[in-house]
């Protein structure tokens, strides 16, 4: 919960600049942050509080939001080109398993 007396409010709009950029150099997008605020990642929410017509959080609960996800190992996702070969090699492994499995014809 964010404490008011305490800690150093942002407006959501500006937390992009103060993350990091992406490996590809592009900060991460704001629509991002409002979805961690909404629907949260990976089953936690970044805290934050509406004044007025504004939405903000606070660098600490960035900071509580970071740590709590730096703990989970990050998977990368799997493309559709990715997948296909895993399930090209599944079928394979399948063919071969029931090849060796089926009894020679004399």
């Amino acid at each position: 919960m964010i404490d008011l007396n305490s800690e150093d409010l942002v407006p959501i709009g500006q937390v992009p600049a103060l993350l990091p950029s992406r490996l590809n150099g592009r900060r991460i997008h704001i629509s991002a942050v409002y979805r961690w605020v909404q629907r949260g990642a990976r089953g936690r929410r970044l805290e934050a509080l509406q004044i007025g017509g504004t939405t903000y959080t606070s660098r600490e609960a960035l900071q509580r939001f970071a740590a709590d996800r730096g703990s989970e190992p990050v998977t990368m996702p799997v493309t559709s080109a990715r997948r296909q070969r895993q399930i090209e090699a599944a079928n394979r492994r399948i063919a071969e398993i029931l090849k060796h499995s089926r009894p020679e014809d004399n």
